[in-house]
């Protein structure tokens, strides 16, 4: 009886040895979490919104995590493909994006879920409201600001949408750019370097605060909007609510601690759960990439078309 104590006392061990040393190589591998942040918004504002969620990942994974805010889309994008970045937050056409440069780069972990329970968003186009501008139909011969190249509530899903309705929109808007983020073509709208802007929202809750959730809604949080100073002349079909991305070369131990810390965050600190998600949301929902097939699609036409 001894000697079988003795030996499941080794096996105990051994087990327990070998447990560690699995979590000390992945560690190894991955000695900093590096988290990117996309553009859109002020630098500073963004990394004091994620600061809570850096420091609820180290208690968590053990390693340092850093944030990376980029200037653009693009620089998230990059950053995962180049293996520089092991975690993001990004726009379905962001993800989109990189599927169609590398199937296997990154993998998609959870997307957010509304306040109505449903897993999508809109694009609107706005104006503002002391412009005249009532109607899509009023904007032929005005100027128009998208927000990013790669954004997919301001720039994909509008060109597509307004394509479909039979609207080319260089020959319809008397000038398009890019604002270089969703916050500052709202900015520039305001200032009147563009007729209107198109930008994404949750399309519920209260619209005088912006709705729920999205850009809108963290901009009248910040007090940098009110949403009297605007108006939505037009909406998009529901969106796909972008993906919460792991680099797919990473650990398995590394991504199930991911995932798991994150689907507790609501829980945790709500508070931080709010902040990162741009206003309020039910919650996280798990999902795959065959989620993103209609987007993925839409985004491999559009390159083709160019």
């Amino acid at each position: 009886m001894i000697r079988q104590t003795m030996t499941a006392l080794a096996m105990g061990a051994t087990a327990l040895t070998s447990t560690a040393a699995f979590a000390q190589d992945w560690r190894d591998e991955v000695p900093v979490f590096r988290i990117g942040l996309l553009g859109g918004e002020n630098e500073a504002d963004r990394l004091r919104e994620h600061s809570c969620q850096q420091a609820f990942l180290e208690e968590r994974l053990g390693v340092p995590v850093e944030l990376y805010p980029a200037s653009d889309y693009a620089g998230v994008m990059q950053g995962l493909l180049a293996g520089q970045l092991e975690f993001a937050g990004l726009g379905s056409a962001g993800y989109a994006g990189i599927y169609l440069q590398d199937p296997d780069a990154v993998e998609p972990l959870y997307t957010t879920m509304q306040i109505d329970g449903s897993l999508g968003y809109y694009s609107v186009m706005y104006t503002r409201a002391d412009s005249g501008i009532t109607s899509l139909e009023e904007m032929e011969g005005r100027s128009l600001a998208f927000a990013d190249p790669n954004s997919t509530s301001g720039y994909l899903v509008p060109l597509a949408e307004l394509t479909e309705m039979g609207i080319d929109p260089d020959a319809y808007f008397s000038e398009t750019g890019f604002g270089g983020g969703h916050e500052q073509a709202v900015i520039a709208v305001l200032q009147g370097q563009y007729d209107a802007g198109v930008t994404w929202t949750s399309g519920v809750g209260n619209i005088d605060e912006g709705y729920s959730r999205g850009n809108l809604r963290s901009m009248v949080d910040k007090d940098m909007l009110d949403m009297s100073e605007i108006q939505i002349i037009w909406q998009s079909n529901l969106i796909t609510n972008g993906p919460r991305v792991v680099r797919s070369d990473l650990p398995q131990e590394l991504k199930d601690l991911v995932m798991g810390a994150m689907m507790q965050l609501q829980v945790v600190d709500r508070d931080c759960f709010d902040a990162i998600n741009d206003g309020e949301s039910m919650g996280y929902w798990p999902i795959s990439q065959e989620f993103y097939e209609p987007i993925i699609n839409m985004r491999r036409q559009a390159a083709g078309t160019r």
